[in-house]
């Protein structure tokens, strides 16, 4: 959904800019604290291939009533279901209440013949925007103008991603914090890998979903570098990003960038856009526009999981927490997965197949289990099991698809348990 519009203030200095974004990069404060949000391709069960009316979708959502454990309802460009679940004080209690709000959503979509599935890519339809929002139209245009239309549809209108989001934790350890939610990346990406099939096709890729995000600008969707501070280099980061859009002071409404133009240069006068400087609003809004693989929102929002089922999702969110709040698991996550740190692409093509990715997968997860809360063990375990085979939760999906075709996968996708033993 479109963000709140941050009222503008009178334009502003690189410096202050710069200020600005590092301030609010990271606030300090105890690790324990766990936020989950989790993505899904709404599905007509009686008519698969076609997505379903942006109207019929809306109506759905504005009359849900509360769910159960307090979790907002957003919808993407393509009418992916998104599922926020409030912080929790730990991942166990973030779990459970997105799992009862997901119930209940199912069971309010199932009254109406439509389902949830959460995989990583879609893998019947090709990607198409139902959002009629200005936001998301201006969006299409940019990635058009800038040379990447066709994975800035994708992203926008075919994927959807289990978030994950842990607090900054002491300012003494930001750095090291920072770096390791970075380096574990392509380790989870392979551990998560559940999108081999798009738009009715196997993609050779594992996970398709970071292809996709590797296909977009990298000054905006690239990761950070893991230097010394990282609030700085956020802020950094922020400036040589281009403009994607710049808004109306009058109106709010978006207009694209038709060129690559770093923030920078729109703030120094460079390259003038909208026929004005930015202001602080400007910048708050161009922060919602950069979607790196982790982003730094005064906390740590872990965007690099592909959507999974039951029960990967639910192990998925507890490895990525423990990993990174738990010391001791941290420290062997830490040396496990330095020789394939920056190993992006080869996590999303190969996965587990990469021996590299498949031994490092194996030693987090070995740290992983004996660490996790209890109530999560059992999936944890089973995740574990899972990569002990050299397998992700894609290839379920993958082996449905050549079985019973890509509508066949989407279908059954949509099934609380698939991949996995009942809860």
């Amino acid at each position: 959904m479109a963000p709140a519009i941050t009222q503008h203030t009178p334009e502003l200095a690189v410096s202050d800019a710069v200020a600005h974004i590092a301030e609010a990069a990271l606030r300090p404060g105890a690790v324990g604290t766990v936020g989950l949000e989790l993505e899904a391709h709404l599905v007509d069960l009686d008519a698969p291939p076609s997505r379903v009316p942006w109207a019929r979708i809306t109506a759905l959502v504005d009359a849900l009533p509360a769910l159960p454990g307090g979790s907002r309802v957003t919808l993407e460009p393509g009418g992916q279901v998104e599922l926020s679940g409030l912080p929790r004080p730990d991942v166990a209690a973030a779990v459970a209440a997105l799992r009862a709000d997901r119930d209940a959503l199912a069971a309010a979509l199932a009254a109406d013949r439509l389902a949830l599935a959460p995989v990583g890519v879609d893998p019947l339809r090709r990607p198409q925007r139902v959002s009629p929002a200005a936001r998301y139209t201006a969006m299409e245009e940019h990635f058009a103008a800038v040379g990447c239309a066709a994975a800035g549809a994708a992203m926008m209108a075919a994927t959807a991603s289990l978030q994950v989001n842990l607090e900054a934790g002491p300012c003494a350890g930001w750095s090291e914090r920072v770096a390791l939610a970075h380096q574990l990346g392509p380790v989870l990406v392979a551990v998560s890998a559940c999108s081999p099939v798009a738009a009715g096709r196997a993609t050779g890729w594992v996970s398709t979903r970071q292809r996709v995000w590797g296909d977009l600008d990298q000054a905006r969707c690239g990761p950070l570098l893991g230097g010394a501070d990282p609030a700085g280099e956020w802020a950094e980061y922020a400036l040589a990003a281009p403009v994607m859009l710049v808004r109306d002071p009058r109106t709010g409404r978006a207009s694209p960038a038709r060129a690559r133009v770093p923030f920078v240069d729109w703030i120094s006068g460079a390259t003038p856009l909208g026929g004005r400087r930015p202001t602080r609003g400007d910048v708050d809004y161009h922060l919602t526009t950069l979607f790196p693989p982790v982003r730094l929102r005064g906390y740590l929002e872990i965007r690099y999981l592909d959507a999974a089922p039951e029960p990967w999702w639910p192990a998925l969110a507890a490895v990525t927490t423990t990993l990174l709040d738990d010391p001791v698991a941290a420290r062997h996550a830490a040396a496990a997965s330095a020789p394939v740190a920056g190993a992006w692409d080869r996590a999303a093509r190969l996965g587990l197949a990469d021996p590299a990715l498949r031994t490092a997968a194996r030693a987090c997860l070995a740290a992983a289990v004996d660490a996790v809360p209890a109530a999560l063990r059992s999936e944890v375990e089973a995740l574990a099991e899972l990569v002990e085979r050299g397998r992700s939760p894609g290839d379920d999906l993958l082996e449905t698809a050549r079985a019973a075709g890509p509508a066949g996968a989407l279908l059954t996708a949509t099934t609380p348990t698939w991949g996995g033993a009942d809860r």
